[in-house]
This record gives structure tokens, C-alpha cells and sequence, in this order.
């Protein structure tokens, strides 16, 4: 069965859907080779591939490799199957604080060993990478991401918490750009190592164009930009908001995100952290689409990107990470 041109437009349809093993394979081919199946191998074209009757497999006439929609993509080598891939990669990008790996367990019937990987790799599927420079009125703001020091147990607390403010705690940078190409504003994150002047201007630089108007807080690393922006600065211990003159943008940002990693993750390894920021752009940057445009923009990006459990854990480096 070939699936229309549609995407369910609910997650009851999503798992309606896609409970049908067969049309969540064809849903994949059709994005993946639109004019037919083609060698993930040797790059034959869909002339030299076809479908074998007997399974859910193609075959190269060139190299005589078989192949499954898999390969190639974020789910290679997962004995899960589409039917629960599908929806779970509809619930992560449409579940506005996120979703856990425990739910996603319950949900799919699947440990939660195996839903917390699935989840990474589908973060990895939302990743996106572009060295195009944002420009008109940009917000720059930076927050901490860790465990409150009264939370923690004692032993805890002394070993992590070495002095005040953001000690012991990760340093995000956000650049958000105001009415963007789409109208509405759009956010990039970064994990930095600290606040210093010459980590954050660097970051600047390298993701705003010149002569762009940018606001900041008062914050002293940010000075000595006049020379490339308009550099507006709020002083928060005057006002919130004068003008356009503001970073409001920015903080509102910052509590979806917190309510996210708080309500819904809990605790978040610093190792992991650039990619619950991924997951989380990616909903805010496409929050104007309907939630099938949504998934359909995420499951049109699955093909090209590999991410193993060695990778993940860190015994060796992710094949398609760049942090």
C-alpha cells in the first residue's frame, strides 16, 4: 500500500496510521525516493532497484546488496519498527514541553532504555546546521542550565557547586531574531564554555551580520560590538523594556525551555544538553505550522544522519554530531 499524500493531522491518526507496518515503510520510501527506490550503496538509480515480494526489502540489480528503507537513516539498524518510530517522532515535535523516555515506554510498549535512545536519535533527525548569518533586530541573551544547590544532597552540593551564580551549572547563549523571514521570531542556542567577552562576541560574530541592531542586557562581556551593530543595552535594574529596547523575546524563550527541562526531563546530562536545545528550536522556530507540517518537516529530515549507542554514551564519537 502507498500511502496519499497526507500526513495524519492528529496523533490519533498519526498511530492509526502508521499501526499498518506496511503503509509506515511505504510513508518512509516515498519521502526518502520520491521517484523510486535507489541504492543506499552504490547510488544505482530506481531502474536497477526493486521491491522482493517475500519482504520488506529492496534489491540492487548493480551490487546485488539488499536493502531496507532503514539504511541510510536515523533508524538503521533498530529492530523497532516504523509503526512505533512514527509516532513517536510525531509526539516529540508536537508535544510542546517535550516527551519523556519513560512515556514514550508506556506509550510504545518498548523499555525505556530503548525509548531514550530512540528519542536522541529522532533529536538528531530536528538538528539543523546553517552558516547563513541572521540580521534586522537580534535579542542576545545567555542562561544556566543545572540542578538548584538547595535540591542537591550535600554530597552533591560540595562536589559541584564550587562558588555562586553559575557555578557548577552549563552556559547557554540564545540569539534571537525578531520577525524573520517567515514574520515571526526565530532562536539559535549554543552551549558555551563561559559569559567571558571573547567566548560570546566570537559567537556573535559568527551568527549575526554586520550592522545588525542587537540588544543586550547589561552584562559588560557584550561591550565593544559598536563597531560591527547598533548596540542597544536594557539595564534591568531600571527597566525591563524602554522602547524597543528589550530582551523579552529571549526570556520568554528561556521558561519554555526550563519548563521543558524541569517538567518533563528532569535531569539533563551537560553531555546531552545541546540536544534537548535542538529539540526544543526546533518546536519554537516552527510553532506557526500546523502539527502535520510540523512532523512532515522532521520526518523529511531523517535521511543522512547516524547516531550509534556508542556514540550517544560517548565511547566514540556520534557520526553526525558537531558538538
Amino acid at each position: 500500500m502507498v500511502p496519499d499524500n497526507t500526513t495524519p493531522d492528529t496523533l490519533l491518526g498519526a498511530i492509526t496510521y502508521f499501526a499498518d507496518v506496511e503503509t509506515a515503510i511505504m510513508f518512509v520510501a516515498s519521502l526518502r525516493w520520491p521517484n523510486g527506490a535507489e541504492c543506499p550503496r552504490c547510488g544505482a538509480g530506481p531502474d536497477a532497484c526493486y521491491r522482493l515480494s517475500t519482504r520488506a526489502l529492496w534489491k540492487c540489480r548493480a551490487c546485488k546488496k539488499q536493502f531496507s528503507v532503514k539504511v541510510g537513516s536515523i533508524f538503521e539498524d533498530s529492530p523497532i519498527g516504523l509503526d512505533k518510530w512514527l509516532p513517536a517522532l510525531w509526539m516529540l515535535v508536537n508535544c510542546k514541553n517535550g516527551v519523556s523516555s519513560y512515556e514514550i515506554a508506556r506509550d510504545l510498549g518498548i523499555t525505556q532504555k530503548s525509548a531514550w535512545f530512540m528519542l536522541h536519535r529522532l533529536r538528531l533527525a530536528v538538528q539543523h546546521k546553517t552558516f547563513e548569518k541572521i540580521c534586522g533586530h537580534v535579542e542576545i541573551d545567555e542562561t544556566y542550565i543545572g540542578g538548584k544547590a538547595r535540591n542537591m544532597h550535600k554530597s552533591k552540593r560540595e562536589r559541584v557547586i564550587k562558588g555562586t551564580g553559575g557555578k557548577g551549572k552549563v552556559a547557554v547563549m540564545g540569539l534571537l531574531e525578531r520577525h524573520g523571514k517567515d514574520g515571526h521570531s526565530t532562536v539559535r542556542l549554543s552551549v558555551v564554555e563561559n559569559n567571558r567577552k571573547s567566548t560570546l562576541q566570537a559567537k556573535i560574530r559568527a551568527n549575526v551580520r554586520g550592522r545588525a541592531n542587537i540588544y543586550t542586557d547589561e552584562l559588560l562581556s557584550y561591550y565593544g560590538l559598536n563597531d560591527s551593530y547598533t548596540h542597544n543595552v536594557i539595564n534591568h535594574a531600571e527597566a525591563y523594556v524602554d522602547g524597543q529596547i528589550h530582551t523579552n523575546g529571549c526570556e520568554n524563550f528561556w521558561s519554555l525551555l526550563k519548563r521543558a527541562i524541569k517538567g518533563t526531563y528532569v535531569s539533563v546530562e551537560p553531555f546531552h544538553l545541546f540536544r534537548y536545545l535542538d529539540e526544543q528550536t526546533f518546536r519554537f522556530n516552527n510553532r506557526k505550522m500546523t502539527d502535520s507540517e510540523r512532523f512532515a518537516l522532521a520526518a523529511s529530515s531523517i535521511v543522512g544522519k547516524r547516531l550509534t549507542f556508542k556514540g550517544l554514551i560517548g565511547s566514540e564519537l556520534p557520526q553526525s554530531c558537531e558538538n
